[in-house]
């Protein structure tokens, strides 16, 4: 299992975030830092991916808009929403990108499996689901086989902000979170404990906790 680093950002603004993953994964393309994965909670915007729908799938201008340039549609990151960025070398065999997004769905159903929730996928749709409504939603960028951009978990999330959007092309009445589906509150805390183990289990990584000064955050 290869050795890598995990730092919780906490909340953090989206644009920041943004620049920071730029100048992690050329520092990771030059071996400069391990395997990283940020987690972090972003306040309320909205993002829009590669995909030629995606500008009419934005319905209201409530919150700010980056365009960036992760695959997929638009989505809505905020509060209660656990994101998380893996900055990850692709080797050998890893170098399939269709087996990565897997993984990464792999091990959010294996986060909802330990709330004993069914989560997976839905035929056709990259993220995960929990009886027919969406509570993940994944996008990626890679650059020189470094990945960017990642998921977005809801955990406590305010479903309501997703009207603002076609969610991936969906209505905003597809979304759900964990809290939700359980019917009761959840410590993020915890889900990024899950959520961290269940990556470097799929990633075959094992994510030593640093503080956010180490990676210049």
């Amino acid at each position: 299992m290869k050795e890598g680093q995990v730092v919780d950002l906490g909340v953090a603004e989206f644009g920041a975030v943004w620049e920071l993953q730029k100048r992690l994964v050329a520092r990771r393309q030059a071996g400069e830092i391990p395997d990283t994965l940020l987690l972090v909670e972003h306040p309320h915007v909205v993002t829009v991916g590669r995909r030629i729908a995606a500008e009419a799938n934005i319905l209201r201008r409530d919150m700010p808009i980056f365009e960036i340039e992760r695959g997929g549609d638009v989505t809505y990151h905020g509060p209660g929403q656990l994101v998380g960025y893996p900055i990850i070398s692709l080797d050998g065999n890893e170098r399939d990108l269709h087996a990565y997004l897997r993984h990464l769905e792999d091990a959010l159903i294996a986060v909802a499996a330990t709330l004993g929730l069914p989560a997976g996928r839905n035929p056709g749709w990259t993220g995960v689901w929990i009886g027919g409504r969406k509570v993940a939603s994944i996008g990626i960028a890679v650059r020189r086989w470094v990945t960017m951009h990642g998921f977005a978990l809801n955990v406590t999330t305010e479903l309501e902000r997703f009207r603002s959007i076609n969610p991936c092309g969906l209505e905003a009445a597809v979304m759900t979170s964990l809290a939700e589906a359980l019917g009761q509150p959840l410590p993020m805390a915890a889900v990024k404990e899950a959520t961290t183990a269940a990556l470097g289990e799929t990633l075959g990584r094992r994510f030593r906790p640093v503080d956010a000064a180490a990676i210049g955050a």
